[in-house]
């Protein structure tokens, strides 16, 4: 459930008409609902009831510092993959940096030294090297770093293959004996603790078969551990949970919780549990405002049968990359509803110089380009599902700015980062000297 509907025909973000924010801020504009975050991480937090847990929202979903502080004020934990987003969450002033885990393949020193100062709650290693690095940088600033190693299962998630993550041929992850070498290591290591053990095997998963399979794979490699004598404090399963875009059914986070506490509440010893849910949080507490351009009649093979029709409109593949870089299908449906007007199938497009900027194909709306005059405006769009993968993934490609983005709190909003401007695109630029 989102809090994005309509009243009286004009698609609102709870109480506040998408229009206004088009008028006020402009296009494209990226629109997040506070009350839709704060519910889909209730019911994260709710799915695990009163099993030890910890949600570490995954910032690289959507890493607007507003999103991060209103998260923070739930009591979530963060998970995040570079230095980067690490400074977001301390400037967010969440507060919550020992709450947060460090994932991620390519650590650099100074991303772990800097995570290391911040007192972050535990790296996710993922190579020998990395558990190296980890114990060189922390003996040298006399502190004990905490690791979890990432178990990849070789589960097939059954997802887009560019957001599969628990494969061998995938970069993340030791296979089970690898890891075990490695935390026999860990264990002699003084620079080093234990903590757990992590997994995450994908990304927009729709059933829980993969997810239950991992879960018992992790869950035998725990025993292997114990067996060797080493003790976990907690097991972090990732996130990865789908959302739907278009006609998906994902489980909700009640289904994928009660699968989790089946295998972990099995088990005579008690385990914590964390879990790194980024889009089923984000996705649906976002869209994308977007005005028509034009309207452009197509000559060749359209998806009616006829010549595909354009419709053309200010947000570009910079904007929203999604579509184009992994063929998704987002929603995307008229901000005024207009009965009475007629309908045509349209392939929604933007103005970036590539084939494949479109934010979605063969789509029946109902759509007008402003007329000559002063007082006609375009009909206003809004891409359903964008609040995660969106803002966060935008470029300044065909030198573009990136989009506002706005939170709406109830019946006001808040721009909580400002369109960029033509003159940052060439700020830290330099011409050769004479």
């Amino acid at each position: 459930m989102d809090y994005f509907h309509y009243i009286d025909g004009h698609l609102h973000a709870e109480q506040t008409p998408l229009r206004e924010i088009a008028a006020r801020v402009g296009t494209p504009c990226y629109v997040y609902s506070r009350a839709t975050l704060e519910r889909h991480w209730r019911a994260f937090d709710d799915a695990l009831g009163n099993h030890p847990h910890r949600i570490c929202y995954s910032v690289k979903a959507n890493g607007n510092l507003a999103v991060l502080e209103v998260l923070a004020r739930l009591g979530s934990g963060f998970d995040i993959v570079s230095g980067g987003e690490l400074r977001r969450v301390i400037a967010a002033g969440t507060e919550a940096a020992d709450k947060t885990i460090f994932s991620g393949v390519g650590k650099q020193r100074w991303e772990i030294r800097e995570a290391l100062e911040a007192g972050i709650r535990c790296f996710n290693i993922e190579s020998e090297g990395e558990l190296r690095r980890i114990s060189d940088i922390a003996g040298q600033q006399g502190r004990v770093a905490a690791i979890s190693v990432r178990l990849n299962p070789d589960v097939d998630a059954n997802t887009h293959p560019y957001i599969s993550t628990g494969l061998r041929e995938n970069k993340f992850g030791l296979a089970a004996e690898r890891a075990l070498a490695v935390y026999r290591h860990a264990q002699s290591d003084p620079n080093i603790r234990i903590s757990g053990v992590a997994c995450h095997i994908g990304s927009q998963l729709t059933d829980l078969a993969p997810y239950k399979d991992a879960l018992r794979r992790v869950l035998e490699f725990v025993d292997r551990l114990e067996a060797s004598g080493i003790e976990i404090e907690h097991i972090d399963f990732g996130g990865g949970l789908g959302v739907r875009y278009c006609a998906e059914t994902p489980p909700s986070p009640a289904e994928y919780g009660a699968a989790i506490l089946e295998q972990v509440r099995a088990r005579k010893k008690i385990l914590p549990v964390v879990i790194e849910p980024g889009r089923a949080i984000a996705a649906n507490a976002g869209v994308l405002l977007t005005r028509v351009v034009c309207l452009k009649r197509g000559d060749g093979g359209g998806a009616d049968g006829g010549g595909a029709d354009f419709c053309v409109v200010d947000a570009g593949m910079n904007d929203l990359i999604r579509p184009a870089l992994y063929q998704a299908h987002q929603e995307i449906v008229e901000v005024e509803q207009q009965p009475s007007a007629p309908e045509r199938l349209y392939d929604v497009v933007g103005p970036v110089c590539e084939s494949s900027d479109f934010l979605g194909k063969a789509r029946r709306l109902k759509v007008h380009e402003a007329q000559p005059g002063p007082e006609s405006e375009a009909s206003l769009l809004a891409v359903r599902t964008a609040g995660a993968y969106g803002a966060v993934m935008s470029s300044n490609y065909n030198a573009r700015p990136r989009p506002a983005e706005v939170m709406v709190d109830g019946g006001e909003f808040h721009l909580v980062r400002k369109r960029e401007s033509l003159d940052a695109l060439y700020r830290d630029e330099s011409v050769l000297p004479d």
